[in-house]
């Protein structure tokens, strides 16, 4: 397997044949290997610098029913808020003090919480906050409104694809949502400049070593400038509350071969990650990771955008404790900057 690797290191692509050969025969050893590889491969283009995000929950409303979500629309034990214009700006000035220069807007797909005023609300934070790129993270739209988010200044996307085989697509999602029209929609934003973010679940119900090999395909194929992955978790209030979680390390073995196939993209030590496991973040970071995305949402919120069972939003999840998260990655010998961390290809 340590072949695959390097073919892995110096290519930054594999076959279908390679890929599903990997994923079925790779051991603990294998995994190391991959992780000094990875590491090596982070540290040259990014040092020991992690980029660090304010994330900003400001909405757990959504129209939508995935049946892994916590936040769908069918749960009727989730309690519901949608954060102001205001609350959300407030965020992000506590953020700036505190050397935040990404804001991530993240939330369900609010019908409540207008395209225009999300643009508005972008126009606003750039002009408060001139150095600082804006994140939107707000689901599928039609592409005329991903336009108008670009025009009003976001710089980047985040959309998950979850997972890149339909029919495994299918068990995951209700009908009315197509995995043909979630690709699209990355693909727009990739087509309007946007620096884009997509990335799977890793053990969601269902998933086979061929769903996940699709994945890797898929991302192989679409090249994003980051990738977020992590591990499923249930949720108690969802059809698959009774499923088991992912597997920790198949999900961090999986971001050293991430790191190893797009060595420039920003992968994020994930908070299902250090969910899972504590330390889990920076065990992350030492196979590839290079960003974390700390809460800046308002406590009394946070508890409330419950995507899966005892999320993690404080202690060094939390954006005001960015003391204990730079101790905490001190232990490992990196270290977080304040800076943008756009994607740079090099």
């Amino acid at each position: 397997m340590k072949q695959l690797i390097d073919l892995l290191e110096a290519q930054h692509s594999l076959t279908k044949e390679e890929w599903h050969r990997l994923l079925t025969h790779w051991d603990e050893e294998t995994a190391e290997y991959a992780a000094q590889k990875a590491r090596a491969v982070s540290q040259k283009r990014f040092g020991k610098n992690v980029y660090i995000r304010g994330l900003i929950e400001f909405t757990n409303i959504c129209k939508n029913d995935c049946y892994y979500c916590g936040l769908r629309a069918s749960n009727q034990k989730c309690h519901r808020y949608r954060l102001t214009p205001d609350d959300i700006l407030e965020c992000c000035k506590i953020g700036y003090a505190l050397g935040f220069r990404t804001f991530v807007l993240q939330g369900g797909e609010d019908p409540g919480f207008s395209d225009e005023v999300l643009c508005s609300l972008v126009k606003t934070i750039k002009k408060q906050h001139p150095d600082c790129a804006v994140t939107l993270s707000v689901g599928e739209r039609p592409r005329a409104v991903y336009e108008s988010f670009k025009q009003a200044g976001a710089d980047r996307y985040l959309l998950r694809h979850e997972t890149a085989d339909d029919d495994h697509y299918q068990m995951l999602h209700p009908e009315n949502l197509s995995p043909t029209v979630r690709k699209q929609c990355l693909y727009d934003l990739k087509d309007l400049g946007f620096q884009v973010g997509t990335g799977f679940l890793v053990g969601s119900p269902f998933q086979k070593t061929e769903h996940l090999v699709a994945d890797l395909l898929f991302i192989q194929e679409f090249k994003p400038q980051m990738i977020g992955i992590g591990p499923f978790i249930p949720h108690e209030d969802t059809p698959f509350s009774n499923e088991p979680a992912g597997s920790l390390n198949l999900t961090l073995f999986l971001i050293s071969l991430l790191r190893l196939m797009h060595p420039d993209a920003l992968i994020p030590a994930t908070t299902a990650i250090g969910t899972l496991q504590e330390g889990g973040r920076e065990e992350a970071i030492l196979r590839g990771a290079n960003v974390v995305m700390p809460n800046l949402s308002p406590a009394d919120y946070r508890k409330d955008y419950s995507l899966y069972n005892n999320k993690l939003s404080d202690g060094a999840e939390a954006a005001e404790s960015r003391q204990a998260l730079d101790a905490r990655l001190k232990t490992i010998g990196y270290q977080t900057v304040t800076d943008r961390g756009d994607y740079q290809k090099r």
